[in-house]
């Protein structure tokens, strides 16, 4: 009986059981279809593996077998019960339960759910709004769809895309058939402007990079807009990126011992310009009103139907700014360009408000500091002269000048109205110069080496204003293994007019040379009209007097021959060309330029003249992505007397670094019986370099292979009779000051006692 009881409640409690089987297996089913899923994804390259058998809890296992989670309805009816009918004696009984009321309950006062009737429940009918607004929704996506297939939230663009590198791991990508005249702009401009580029992605993670890509969205519709793409959409995607990805590399790492690499990744975006929008209307301010109308425009170069390019209105602007000062209207003022977007007719109006007032003549210059430089001197630096119409021009350039004096340490110049113009005639402005004073004092020291002139060190000293205004004084002497010298200088800058300058300078020399052993003093006076470093000059002349008193003897000499004493007096000119672009480093053009020195020289009696003439010209060409093609030759000649009428000193030679490298200073040309170089009447030179830059050191440093040929003859007329070749390599260091020079040469022809190799170090390129 007991075994029966059993069973009974087994199979009375058999719909529960099932129900309950059902619940439990619940997280079996779901976890075997995890499994299966698991499956299904391993299939998939870089999927995860699904867990294996063992990982299965055990206890679950025994609990819910195989069966039950197949089909746990059939499972939990498969009993001793469910097979077996039940004695009619053990069931209970349930007659009572024939429909019946049951008594009430003591105790229970809620109603029966029989007891009562619930009230109907009214369906809610749809609002046509709702549905209306559903329709045009979908409409309009269907319609946009249609119009932009595209990437991004509308699913990536396909391989037709057209893409734009912007750095490693960066793609741009637009639509097939894209036409975007910007394009290269737009991507060199977000290469050196991008948050992803410029910042690196080695050691970024995950988040870094996203919000880097965010803000590099933010640029380029920031660029889109300035170029006049004011409907541009851009997206942004990782592709390549495994969900496991922590570590983000541009490129594939190599994998270290025991871990594998990190996943590389590219970031695209997906860019749909849109329409750029053109200027419907360009509004001027006074522009409109004024006589110069046509030249203002012009000098715009902005039309209605152009580009709403940001950029490009922001130059027109500065253009009408300079037009405006150039022309005399001397108080104007010109705004911030506002633009007005109207996305509905996909164009823009520009408004540059502009209040342009009268025109104005130059009046004075004034100083704000007359004792260091009075208003004439200033008046003598600028280009312009009262009563001249005013031009912004002349006053910038009048700036540059005089801070090049090297005296100023800061200027600004203002005009000040001192007569309002009429509609007759302009006003007229003052100009008004303020000024701070800058160092004026200057020690400068540099030294150099070559074969046959051996080391040297220059210093100098200068008082730059001590005579005011730009009255220089200055010592410098020069103390070498071949010379010694020491001397004293008077400069007036900007003397009679601007950028010429007077010079007066007496110094005492010892030298001592391959040719000659001399002991001088000198005396110059100088009117020159040279080049400085801010303003170059096509056309440069000076003019000179020049007396010398020397002792000089021929390296060759006996032992024990006196020094011949020569007194000279010289009339040096020089006239020249400088149409290069550069003075210290020029990388195209020509110079050229032409000595004449008429002298007399007194010889111990006997007396002298002759006249020296000398050109010299130079052309640079670049020849390609960092290289200059550089020529140079000289033609000198003495005429009018013999040569052992002159003095060694101011013979003609040919050698050395500024002349043929790979041979000793003045080391070429005609010789005595003991090899010793006596100079000559005549001078014929060529040289060729290539100055290639090599990138390194930031593209500070170039390589210089070169040749160089001539000679120094004996008679008035040039020759190649007899040249010498020199070739060799040298090194250009940039600094801001000009190139730093090193140069090995050796002679390819040499002469007995020739050095087989020449080193010469200075400033500044050879030529």
């Amino acid at each position: 009986m007991r075994s029966a009881r059993t069973t009974d409640r087994l199979a009375r409690g058999a719909p529960c059981f099932a129900a309950l089987i059902v619940a439990l297996s619940g997280p079996a089913l779901a976890q075997s279809q995890s499994q299966a899923q698991s499956q299904s994804q391993a299939e998939t390259p870089g999927a995860h593996a699904p867990p294996k058998a063992h990982e299965t809890d055990a206890a679950l296992s025994a609990l819910i077998p195989d069966a039950a989670v197949a089909d746990p309805q059939a499972w939990a009816l498969d009993t001793d019960a469910a097979h077996h009918a039940p004695d009619p004696a053990t069931l209970p009984d349930v007659s009572a339960l024939d429909g019946t009321p049951m008594p009430a309950i003591p105790g229970l006062t809620i109603a029966w759910p029989d007891s009562f009737d619930a009230s109907p429940i009214d369906l809610l009918t749809p609002d046509p709004d709702i549905d209306a607004a559903a329709t045009v929704a979908r409409d309009a996506g269907a319609v946009l769809d249609a119009a932009m297939p595209r990437g991004g939230w509308r699913g990536p663009l396909g391989a037709d895309a057209l893409v734009r590198h912007a750095g490693a791991g960066i793609d741009l990508v637009f639509p097939p058939g894209t036409v975007l005249p910007e394009m290269d702009d737009l991507a060199d401009r977000f290469e050196g402007l991008s948050s992803l580029h410029t910042l690196g992605r080695t050691t970024d993670n995950l988040a870094q990079m996203t919000r880097r890509a965010r803000d590099d969205v933010d640029l380029l519709l920031q660029i889109l807009r300035m170029y006049g793409y004011y409907d541009a959409e851009v997206s942004e995607n990782l592709v390549g990126l495994s969900s496991d990805a922590v570590i983000i590399q541009t490129a594939p790492a190599k994998p270290r011992k025991g871990r594998p690499a990190a996943a590389a990744i590219t970031v695209r975006f997906e860019i749909v310009p849109g329409t750029r929008y053109p200027l419907a209307a360009i509004a001027l301010g006074d522009v409109a009103q004024s006589p110069d109308k046509t030249l203002l425009l012009t000098a715009l170069k902005l039309k209605t139907g152009d580009p709403a390019n940001t950029e490009t209105i922001q130059a027109a602007r500065d253009r009408l700014i300079d037009e405006l000062g150039h022309i005399g209207y001397a108080f104007n003022k010109v705004g911030d360009p506002a633009l007005s977007v109207d996305h509905a007719a996909l164009n823009a109006d520009l408004d540059i408000p502009a209040i342009i007032g009268g025109k104005y003549v130059f009046g004075h210059v004034t100083s704000s500091l007359p004792q260091f430089l009075n208003a004439r001197h200033l008046q003598r630096i600028a280009r312009f002269r009262a009563g001249r119409i005013y031009d912004r021009r002349l006053v910038d350039d009048f700036r540059q000048g005089i801070l090049q004096t090297g005296i100023v340490g800061g200027v600004k110049i203002v005009p000040r109205e001192t007569v309002a113009p009429t509609p007759t005639a302009p006003g007229v402005a003052d100009i008004d110069v303020a000024l701070t004073k800058g160092p004026q004092h200057s020690v400068t020291l540099q030294g150099g080496q070559s074969s046959g002139q051996g080391f040297y060190i220059e210093g100098s000293w200068e008082d730059r204003n001590k005579f005011p205004p730009e009255g220089m004084v200055g010592a410098r002497g020069i103390l070498g293994t071949r010379e010694q010298l020491a001397g004293l200088t008077f400069r007036k800058s900007n003397f009679l007019a601007r950028d010429q300058s007077f010079t007066a300078d007496v110094y005492a020399q010892a030298q001592t040379t391959d040719a000659y052993n001399a002991h001088t003093l000198s005396a110059t006076i100088t009117l020159a009209k040279t080049s400085t470093l801010i303003f170059q000059k096509r056309w440069a002349y000076s003019f000179g007097f020049e007396v010398i008193a020397t002792q000089e003897l021929l390296a060759g000499s006996p032992p024990n021959s006196p020094f011949t004493t020569y007194f000279i007096a010289a009339l040096p000119m020089k006239f020249g060309f400088d149409g290069s672009n550069n003075l210290l480093d020029p990388e195209r053009g020509v110079r050229a330029a032409i000595t004449v020195q008429p002298a007399i020289s007194i010889q111990d009696g006997p007396k002298s003249s002759y006249v020296m003439t000398q050109f010299d010209g130079s052309t640079y060409q670049s020849v390609g992505h960092g290289v200059v093609l550089a020529e140079r030759v000289r033609f000198a000649s003495i005429n009018g007397t013999s040569l052992v009428n002159i003095a060694p000193s101011q013979r003609l030679y040919a050698g050395g670094g500024a002349s043929i490298r790979g041979y000793g200073y003045q080391d070429v040309g005609p010789k005595d019986a003991s090899h010793n170089p006596v100079g000559g009447l005549s001078v014929a030179e060529f040289s060729l370099e290539a100055r290639v830059k090599t990138g390194l050191m930031g593209g500070a440093l170039s390589v210089v292979p070169f040749l160089d040929s001539g000679t120094a003859g004996a008679t008035p007329t040039p020759t190649m009779r007899g040249a010498k070749f020199g070739a060799g390599l040298g090194i250009r260091y940039k600094t801001t000051f000009g190139p730093i020079r090193v140069d090995v040469g050796t002679p390819l022809n040499p002469s007995p006692g020739d050095s087989r190799i020449g080193v010469y170090i200075g400033l500044g390129q050879a030529f």
